[in-house]
C-alpha cells in the first residue's frame, strides 16, 4: 500500500462536511421524535372523547306486565313496539 499525503485542508473541509451532516442529523431525529409524541398526544385525545362502557354490565328485563320484553335472542337485538311473545289471554279464547 502506498502512503498518501492528504493536505490539511482537505481533511478539514472533510470534517466540516460530516459535521454539519450529524447537526442535520440531530435535528431530524429531534423533529421526529417530537412529531411522534405530538402524534401520540392527539390520536389519546380523540380517543378520550368517546364514552365507553364497561363490558361487564348486566342486561336485566322487566316483563311483569304482559311479558313483552321484547330481547330477541342473544344478539342483543331489541325490537319497540312490536310483541313477540304469546299472550295468556289468547289461550283463554
Amino acid at each position: 500500500m502506498e502512503d498518501r499525503n492528504i493536505p490539511y485542508i482537505v481533511y478539514e473541509s472533510a470534517q466540516a462536511r460530516s459535521e454539519r451532516r450529524d447537526k442535520r442529523l440531530i435535528l431530524a431525529l429531534i423533529i421526529v421524535t417530537t412529531m411522534m409524541f405530538i402524534s401520540n398526544i392527539v390520536w389519546l385525545w380523540a380517543w378520550m372523547q368517546y364514552d365507553y362502557t364497561s363490558e361487564e354490565s348486566v342486561v336485566t328485563l322487566d316483563s311483569q306486565d304482559g311479558g313483552n320484553a321484547n330481547y330477541i335472542g342473544r344478539d342483543g337485538d331489541i325490537s319497540n313496539g312490536t310483541s313477540d311473545s304469546y299472550s295468556q289471554e289468547k289461550d283463554k279464547d
